[in-house]
């Protein structure tokens, strides 16, 4: 039977009842032409389904019929059941998953893969010959969400003739019967074969005007009626088993493969001026189209690297589990898929370094994948710079990249993408960045934009980075989009009033952050303060164990009227009494 709310995934259900087989090793043709394909003889029993399962398109289950107890049942998973499927591994079905069960629970995954329990042996006599049609959607979300990628969710999935349904079955325990033994019974049918039938006009004209190919008519109809369609007047009918033909369109893809487009002769075409194209762009495409030319504009160079990398290089990333790891990689060194875009670079750069070009700037722009389901992957931007700012240079311009370098330039391409301008700085983030240098912008604490720093000196021994490395990491699918859109920047806002700079030094704690110190003072008075900058810091000497002194510019931008004596004083002391109760530092004397 066939629970009600199950017959959109399975239709019909048919079956057949053979006792007194014999089971043991298949004939010798059947053995030949299975390895030919390369599968593994098992059993009779167990070859025939494989056999139909290749040669026919025709998927197929035997239940070992003494091992089922009452009535088989086609119905829906509660969730949480748990079923040994013919692999050995016990899985546990979700809610909605279609299965086939008995008295005693579940004895097969629908479509996907049969039960051990109920599964044919050497000793099996009497035999249930299964043949069902299954919804190719569910079929793939189960076998997706299982995990398992059997023989017959591959064609499932794909589409397989329900018409054949019934005529599959026949022909399966037909072949059973004469090599096995053992009387059938007569069909067991639950549901109805679902009506795949449907016509649609065929237009001679169209194979020009959509290929280009001048195909008389008489032509086509000779293909079609060949490739199993047919033709009532001028309505070609499709068969059951072409359910990729959906229009009229399909029909002239048919004729024109089977005239070989390799005939096609190329024409030119009047220029038809069609004006402003609109944009195809999406917003994720058109933003990595804009870190790409941030990062370029300051001195990157782009590098593509492949998706996979070598399992210890994974792992001091976060990644190199079972998930990503490829069942069949091109060689050792790209086994897993990579958990970010960090070691392909760091590999890239150890190789440059391996030829004399030990001071570099790569940036990528691509995948990383936390999981090998489709959906498991993130899009990053990932810049790294390695050695000095530039060559060696008389006048000690050249210095060592550090985390400021690498922070400078996470802000810009976060600029370049829209980030919005005010944003967190915290700390605490994963084990390949040096744990006091380095830095999260967030958007408050769980919203997080990107990570900049320098990498952590284990990392860069066991990549074999020589010198200085920071680097930084950008999601650009956690910015927010902004919520009004423009192709127009906005009018520029000038003034003809002078600006004023004031500079001020605070003694506070030595574990303040500069940050703090420059968030209080900028919040004093948001209209008028338009720049808060650190210019100097100062530890030791008179002002004790455990304290420093920030020097903070702050600049005064006024817009109605020039600024007075009074004016500056009044924000200056706003400034200080922010900052004091901000920081608990004070006015350095």
């Amino acid at each position: 039977s066939i629970d009600a709310d199950t017959q959109d995934g399975c239709p019909v259900f048919c079956g057949r009842l053979i006792k007194g087989v014999k089971n043991g090793p298949s004939p010798d043709w059947l053995q030949t032409q299975l390895r030919a394909i390369g599968l593994r003889p098992i059993s009779f029993l167990v070859d025939v389904t494989n056999w139909f399962t290749y040669d026919l398109n025709r998927p197929l289950h035997v239940f070992d019929a003494d091992k089922v107890q009452g009535s088989l049942r086609v119905h829906r998973a509660a969730g949480g059941e748990t079923l040994t499927a013919l692999d050995d591994k016990e899985y546990t079905l979700q809610a909605g998953q279609m299965v086939i069960s008995d008295d005693n629970g579940p004895e097969s995954i629908a479509g996907v893969m049969g039960g051990a329990e109920t599964g044919c042996t050497e000793d099996t006599v009497n035999v249930f010959v299964e043949s069902a049609y299954w919804d190719p959607i569910q079929i793939a979300y189960t076998g997706r969400a299982l995990k398992i990628n059997s023989d017959a969710r591959y064609r499932f999935e794909r589409g397989v003739d329900p018409a054949f349904t019934p005529e599959g079955l026949e022909h399966a325990v037909r072949m059973i019967v004469d090599h096995a033994g053992g009387e059938a019974s007569e069909v067991i049918q639950a549901g109805e074969v679902p009506d795949t039938s449907r016509a649609y006009k065929l237009d001679a004209k169209r194979v020009i005007s959509l290929v280009g190919m001048e195909i008389s008519e008489a032509t086509q109809r000779e293909t079609l009626t060949a490739l199993g369609f047919t033709m009532k007047g001028n309505m070609a009918h499709v068969p059951s088993w072409r359910p990729d033909v959906q229009g009229e369109a399909d029909l002239v893809e048919e004729v024109a493969r089977v005239a070989s487009l390799t005939k096609l002769q190329g024409k030119p075409l009047p220029r038809i001026d069609a004006g402003v194209p609109k944009p195809i762009l999406t917003p994720g495409q058109q933003r990595q189209q804009a870190a790409r030319r941030a990062a370029a504009a300051l001195g990157y160079n782009e590098c593509v690297t492949y998706s996979f990398v070598d399992a210890e290089a994974a792992s001091l990333f976060g990644g190199g589990d079972d998930a990503t790891m490829l069942e069949n990689p091109i060689s050792s060194e790209m086994s897993h898929m990579r958990p970010n875009l960090l070691p392909g670079l760091l590999r890239a750069a150890a190789r440059n370094q391996a030829r004399g070009f030990m001071d570099m700037g790569l940036f990528e722009v691509g995948a990383g994948f936390h999981g090998g389901e489709p959906g498991e992957q993130h899009m990053l931007i990932t810049g790294v710079l390695i050695g000095r700012t530039g060559p060696k240079d008389v006048h000690g311009t050249s210095r060592p990249v550090d985390l400021y370098d690498a922070k400078a330039d996470a802000e810009a391409v976060l600029t370049a993408i829209g980030a919005p301008a005010k944003v967190q700085v915290l700390r605490g983030t994963d084990d390949w960045w040096h744990p006091g240098r380095h830095g999260k912008i967030c958007l408050g604490p769980k919203k997080v934009l990107g990570i900049f720093g320098e990498l952590h000196p284990k990392v860069l021994r066991e990549m074999d980075i020589k010198g200085p490395a920071v680097a930084f990491t950008i999601w650009p699918d956690e910015v927010p989009v902004p919520k009004k859109k423009t192709a127009t920047r906005p009018a520029l806002t000038a003034t003809d009033l002078q600006a004023v700079e004031r500079d001020f030094a605070f003694v506070v704690d030595a574990q303040v952050e500069a940050l703090t110190l420059v968030n209080a003072a900028a919040s004093a008075d948001k209209a008028l303060i338009t720049d808060v900058r650190v210019f100097d810091e100062f530890i030791g000497g008179s002002l004790g164990e455990g304290k420093k002194s920030l020097a903070v510019t702050v600049r005064l931008q006024p817009t109605d009227k020039t600024l007075k004596d009074a004016d500056i004083e009044a924000v200056s002391a706003k400034i200080v009494d922010k900052v004091s109760k901000a920081t608990g530092g004070s006015l350095r004397g």
